[in-house]
């Protein structure tokens, strides 16, 4: 269950199942009681990656998402960054801002951010 006070993204996809996929990668995943029955319609998927993050897919209204001009962006804070970066085949890096990260996108050209603060590394400063 979601605590109260939490707040969730809805994201829109032009392709659900290439959505749920990409994310499925970042550790979300739909359990079997969320899916529909057989035949009935499937537009609306509920993920969670089992430490508190839930995300929402849905299908995209007609307009919303622009080829190249995606205005949404996510920021999933995990504690291997590096074992997500390898699954991705990007290189984390320490940004100016202080987050050790790396970036990717989505099908739907959707920015997700993946890191953790830098001080909290293991042999950083």
């Amino acid at each position: 269950m979601t605590p109260s006070g939490s707040l969730v993204a809805i994201l829109p996809c032009n392709d659900l199942d290439a959505s749920e996929r990409f994310y499925n990668r970042l550790g979300f995943t739909r359990p079997d009681s969320e899916k529909p029955a057989a035949g009935e319609p499937d537009t609306y998927r509920t993920l969670s990656n089992g430490h508190g993050g839930h995300l929402h897919l849905t299908d995209v209204v007609e307009g919303w998402l622009v080829p190249g001009r995606n205005p949404f962006g996510l920021y999933l804070y995990v504690e291997d960054v590096d074992a997500l970066a390898r699954e991705f085949q990007q290189i984390a890096q320490d940004m100016p801002w202080g987050m050790y990260e790396f970036a990717v996108s989505d099908p739907d050209e959707t920015l997700v951010r993946v890191g953790r603060p830098t001080r909290l590394r293991t042999g950083s400063a």
